[in-house]
């Protein structure tokens, strides 16, 4: 199996029951070597806070880890919560890691805080931030262009380096602010797909030309549980199941370990609610994954795809990448 779109890897550093979040943070540069090996083009981690099941937290660092550990394979942000930082430390992160790691650092922006209430507070951003999204979007622009003169406030490092940016979303604002902007666009359609298809065709139809991007570009998240069988590969997706049915449940906690029988599990209004977030999803043998891809390019159009893969056992996780990736089937 060889799909001709590219692929890349959206990872949580997702923390398993029984392990700890060094298990894991070791586990995502394990991972971001093997991407790299299966020729994945990027691997993003994405910033999350107060969730036990979830150790990229401080994203900016984690990336810098996957970075160090690799070679070619582009690292980034998949993605920043901007209303959670000040533009300027942002760009100082990531002209940091574009000045270590030139030519292979990604920094996918987010309006939402990545948490809960409290928590934002906790992270001592104004409640209304998520407001000035957009102009802090620019901003970021403005800090990663070349410095003018007498510019009284400069990114070092950071400044001339236009490490690309990318605005995530799970809605129609953010394509439409990613069309405005002429940026690159990747949809959260692995948790809320409910407007996958309208966003990106306003994406495509709004998109305005910049010096970073001449024509649309869209990626989509889709959750991709690849296993030798479909029976062990539904077993594997068990683990996502019971993890969004736990969030419903007001529980938090490391990823679960699969189980032989999710039915019995939920209740069937938890299975409509999580079945419908877990929409965008291939799930199988390679012979189905492959049938899957093909079937969501087609009715997406997307460019790219980022695979999910939340798998409690790591080496079926990796495995479940490789298969993706062709090299196992």
């Amino acid at each position: 199996m060889s799909p001709a779109i590219p692929l890349s890897v959206l990872d949580l550093a997702p923390i398993a029951a029984g392990s700890t979040p060094g298990d894991a943070l070791r586990n995502s540069l394990d991972l971001a070597q093997h991407a790299e090996r299966l020729g994945y083009r990027r691997h993003w981690v994405a910033e999350h806070h107060n969730m036990p099941g979830i150790a990229s937290a401080a994203t900016a660092v984690v990336a810098g880890y996957l970075a160090g550990g690799t070679t070619t394979i582009r690292i980034g942000a998949g993605g920043i919560m901007l209303p959670n930082h000040s533009p300027l430390v942002i760009a100082e992160q990531f002209g940091t890691l574009e000045s270590l790691y030139p030519g292979r650092i990604d920094l996918g922006l987010g309006r939402a805080p990545g948490t809960d209430r409290l928590t934002a507070r906790a992270l001592r951003r104004d409640p209304q931030a998520p407001d000035e999204f957009p102009h802090d979007v620019q901003s970021l622009q403005a800090l990663f262009a070349p410095a003018q003169p007498g510019q009284p406030i400069r990114a070092v490092p950071g400044a001339g380096l236009e490490v690309p940016l990318w605005i995530l979303g799970s809605s129609t604002f953010g394509a439409r602010l990613a069309a405005l902007l002429g940026l690159p666009y990747a949809f959260a359609s692995h948790f809320a797909p409910q407007d996958l298809q309208a966003a990106l065709d306003l994406y495509r139809r709004e998109f305005r030309p910049s010096a970073q991007l001449s024509q649309p570009y869209a990626m989509a998240g889709l959750n991709v549980f690849a296993a030798d069988t479909d029976d062990e590969a539904r077993r594997l997706f068990t683990t996502p199941q019971q993890s969004f049915t736990n969030r419903f449940r007001g529980i938090a906690g490391a990823y679960p370990p699969p189980i032989d029988d999710i039915e019995a599990y939920w209740a069937p209004a938890e299975k409509a609610q999580v079945s419908a977030m877990l929409a965008c999803s291939v799930v199988g043998s390679p012979a189905t994954v492959r049938d899957g891809i093909e079937q969501f390019v087609v009715r997406t159009g997307v460019d790219e795809i980022m695979a999910v893969a939340a798998i409690h056992d790591h080496a079926a996780r990796l495995r479940s990448y490789e298969i993706l990736a062709g090299s196992g089937s």
